[in-house]
C-alpha cells in the first residue's frame, strides 16, 4: 500500500517525533547544548512515498539534517521507516555536509542511520569527491576516489580505488588513503602483492625574496659639514 505525499508527510513528523521526542524535552528541560546524536532528524523533501509492504519509502528533492551533518540529493529510498536502524541509498547529485567546513560529493551514496543518528556514509562516482577547509586559512584539503567512506564517530573518511588527496599545496594518491578530518592527519597503504605505490608529491618551497638595495644617497662631506657645491663650468 503506497501513501501519498500528504498521508506520507503526517506518518513522517509522527515518525520523527517518536524517535527525537526525548532529546526535544532534555532541551527544553535543561537549555543546554545537545551532543549531535540527541538532536533530532529532519526530513524536506519535495514528493515521499511510503510502502508498508515492503517497508520502503521514496523521497525525491530530499535534504535531511542533524545538527551540522546536511545530507542532499536528487532522490533517496530506504529499507526502513524509522532511523533507529536503516540503511538509505541517495542517487544523484548527492552532497553530505559534515564536520566543521566538510563536504562529499558524488553520484550515489549510502548512509546507515543507528540509534537515531547518522553513523557512516558510504559515497561513491566517477570519481567521489572530498574537501575540508584546514583550520582557520584558507587552505582546502580536496580528496576523489571511486568510493569514499565517512566514519562520523571516528571522524576519519577512507578513500579506496584510485585515490587522491591534497593539503592545498602537496598531493599524496594511492590506492587506499584515511584522512582525519579532525586531526588533519593523512595516512596511506600500498598495496600488497602488485605494482600499486604511494606516490607523494610535495612543491618546494618559494626562496625569501632578497631585500632591496638601499637607495643611492648624496655625497657625504666632512662631519658636521654641508657637502661643497658643484663648480659650475
Amino acid at each position: 500500500m503506497a501513501l501519498s505525499c500528504t498521508s506520507a508527510r503526517g506518518w513522517l513528523l509522527s515518525a520523527l517525533a517518536a524517535g527525537a521526542a526525548a532529546g526535544l524535552y532534555a532541551f527544553a528541560a535543561t537549555g543546554a547544548v545537545l551532543p549531535t546524536h540527541q538532536l533530532p532528524i529532519t526530513v524536506d523533501a519535495a514528493s515521499s512515498e511510503v510502502d508498508y509492504r515492503t517497508n520502503t519509502v521514496v523521497f525525491s528533492q530530499v535534504v535531511i539534517s542533524q545538527g551540522a551533518t546536511r545530507i542532499q540529493a536528487d532522490h533517496a529510498h530506504a529499507s526502513g521507516l524509522n532511523f533507529a536502524n536503516s540503511r538509505w541509498t541517495f542517487d544523484g547529485h548527492v552532497r553530505i555536509d559534515a564536520e566543521p567546513r566538510g563536504s562529499l560529493r558524488s553520484d550515489q551514496a549510502v548512509v546507515e542511520f543507528r540509534d537515531n543518528r547518522i553513523v557512516r556514509a558510504t559515497a561513491s562516482g566517477k570519481p567521489a569527491e572530498f574537501e575540508q577547509q584546514r583550520g582557520d586559512s584558507q587552505q582546502m584539503a580536496r580528496g576523489r576516489a571511486e568510493e569514499i567512506v565517512y566514519d562520523v564517530s571516528e571522524g576519519t573518511v577512507r578513500l579506496s580505488s584510485d585515490a587522491w588527496l591534497s593539503d592545498g599545496v602537496n598531493e599524496i594518491s594511492g590506492p587506499l588513503l584515511v584522512y582525519n578530518i579532525r586531526a588533519q592527519r593523512v595516512q596511506a597503504a600500498a598495496q600488497p602483492g602488485t605494482d600499486q605505490r604511494v606516490h607523494i608529491t610535495i612543491q618546494p618551497q618559494s626562496a625569501p625574496a632578497p631585500a632591496p638595495a638601499p637607495a643611492p644617497g648624496r655625497p657625504r662631506g666632512e662631519p658636521g659639514k654641508t657637502p661643497p657645491p658643484t663648480p659650475q663650468s
